[in-house]
């Protein structure tokens, strides 16, 4: 088997693996010398999501909340607002679809009032609140 390292890289190899505990020996040798690598490279961090804006999740709910009157702030609307902010960004589907529903309410039926039995069967449309 040719070896992936060079000759310089092959005595630090070797030099690691004499000064480890015999713990750790033990289970490179179970995996093997020639499979074990102690110059991997690490992994490459968790993607951390944002916005078009490049804003994260925190920073976006962060500021949402600030805005939120106190006498209307508990905790179950912070966890909702959260996880509406976390599903939108994800893009998921189930998130996405809440947020195009309540925009199509505020633009087309927020302020609307339900019509009467009369007006419906007339064909009336509902009346808007003043």
């Amino acid at each position: 088997m040719t070896s992936q390292y060079t000759p310089e890289e092959e005595v630090l190899k070797k030099a690691i693996y004499d000064k480890l505990a015999p713990r750790r020996r033990k289970y490179i040798d179970r995996v093997g010398y020639d499979n074990w690598d102690p110059f991997q490279k690490p992994q490459d961090p968790v993607d951390i999501r944002t916005d078009e804006n490049k804003l994260t999740t925190q920073q976006l709910i962060r500021a949402f909340l600030l805005t939120v009157p106190a006498e209307r702030y508990n905790d179950s609307y912070a966890r909702g607002a959260f996880e509406m902010c976390l599903g939108i960004i994800n893009e998921q589907d189930k998130h996405l679809g809440a947020y195009d529903f309540a925009k199509w309410y505020l633009e087309n039926l927020y302020g609307w009032q339900r019509p009467d039995e009369d007006d419906q069967a007339a064909g009336q449309p509902p009346a808007r609140k003043p």
